[in-house]
């Protein structure tokens, strides 16, 4: 197997363990009596969706997901919208599950489906507040090179639906909330902003957060900042919801772990929940790459670095690109040609940035492949434009709709 091969394979393997067909019957309970309702939001959970209908059968229901990104269901409604940035399709499915939670009564049972992507697929402006101006502070955020966690926080005080609003909805129905998490930590009340989850925070931590990363704060932004409607943790309405994580990040790393242990690697795990601006954090993973490089002895085994999380990157160019193609970018000039170093970097819903792209791969030619494809990977680099620089070099990941999302995938391999 060669190393491009190799490093692919491992990158199939952790999205084909966080599959929602294989994770979701696992935590799925009997199917209670009565009414039951399945709802929920993210780029897996139209699979999510999928895998209860086989466990249950045909279910009452409405799931968001992504463009592109639908499954099949016997009975629960599918709805496609826009990801990152929301759009009508979303707010007008959102507005339809908010009506359709508010008919149950004690004794119904609420099934949420949450993963990665529920954040922007799943959203109700607050009161004052339009979509344009949700789509303004999204677009802002995601330029900015915030951390997921902080987008998110202030995602929440900006709507009627996140930060537990949408298990407040159900109230007094019983719910259970199933979360495939993307973000660094698994913590709950930060995957797709926390839906089913209560946040205790004030409102002006969100304006600070906003004011840190200079991002414009509209009239109608302020006032709807001050009336934010949070559920907290004592409220009673979140009583009787539980809120399960189903499959993370750390499983998928441990998962690719094994595997190239069982082709003769060693393995370091740098961690499974990295934040940080890509294009720093792969220089420090070079240097990293570097110094074992150096230091192994002779006739060692292949050494492979793995790590997981979800980076950032803060657009001052006007290229395309997302964390994973830019990581790889920023690691080849880093790398600079060092001989025997291969690495991959995928965002594991097939997604990097905006684009239908996963990520790309690199190896010791990436550079000297360049000028003959007329792009230059600094050039590329300083515009943002990653994924134009590995389109053009033909080492872009393109995978598809992998109906999952664990967040983003990275392998060094030194052989």
């Amino acid at each position: 197997m060669t190393s491009f091969s190799l490093l692919r394979e491992l990158s199939s393997r952790a999205v084909a363990v966080a599959d929602p067909m294989l994770i979701v019957p696992n935590h799925l309970p009997p199917r209670p009596p009565g009414r039951v309702v399945v709802v929920g939001a993210g780029k897996a959970s139209a699979r999510m969706a999928e895998a209860v209908e086989a466990a249950w059968g045909p279910c009452e229901g409405l799931v968001i997901t992504r463009y592109g990104h639908a499954r099949p269901c016997q009975s629960i409604e599918i709805v496609e919208a826009a990801h990152p940035v929301p759009d009508a399709a979303g707010v007008a499915a959102t507005e339809r599950m908010l009506a359709l939670l508010s008919s149950l009564g004690a004794d119904d049972f609420v099934l949420t489906l949450i993963s990665g992507g529920a954040s922007s697929l799943l959203c109700a402006p607050a009161p004052g507040l339009t979509l344009e101006d949700k789509k303004a502070i999204n677009a802002a955020l995601l330029a900015s090179g915030a951390p997921i966690g902080e987008m998110n926080l202030v995602r929440k005080h900006l709507s009627c639906v996140k930060g537990g609003q949408l298990a407040a909805a159900a109230y007094p129905a019983s719910m259970l909330c199933l979360m495939i998490s993307d973000v660094p930590g698994d913590e709950p009340a930060i995957i797709g902003s926390g839906p089913t989850v209560a946040e205790d925070s004030a409102s002006s931590t969100a304006r600070a957060i906003l004011d840190k990363w200079k991002i414009p704060v509209s009239p109608q932004v302020d006032a709807a900042l001050r009336e934010s409607m949070v559920v907290g943790s004592a409220d009673p309405r979140l009583a009787s919801t539980e809120n399960r994580v189903i499959a993370a990040p750390a499983q998928s790393i441990a998962a690719a772990a094994d595997m190239a242990m069982a082709q003769g690697c060693e393995v370091v795990v740098l961690g499974t929940d990295l934040e940080g601006e890509a294009r720093i954090v792969a220089q420090e993973q070079a240097q990293l790459a570097l110094r074992y490089q150096a230091e192994r002895p002779a006739g060692s085994p292949p050494l492979l670095l793995l790590s997981g999380g979800e980076l950032t990157v803060t657009r001052t160019g006007d290229g395309s690109g997302g964390p994973n193609a830019e990581f790889c970018l920023a690691l080849a000039i880093a790398l600079n040609g060092a001989d025997g170093i291969f690495a991959i970097a995928c965002d594991t819903d097939g997604v990097d940035g905006a684009a239908e792209i996963a990520g790309a791969v690199i190896g010791p030619d990436t550079l000297t492949k360049a000028p003959a494809a007329g792009v230059d990977a600094k050039a590329a680099l300083l515009d943002n434009d990653a994924h134009s620089f590995f389109a053009a070099i033909e080492d872009q990941v393109i995978t598809g709709p992998t109906l999952t999302n664990v967040n983003d995938f990275r392998a060094i391999l030194i052989v």
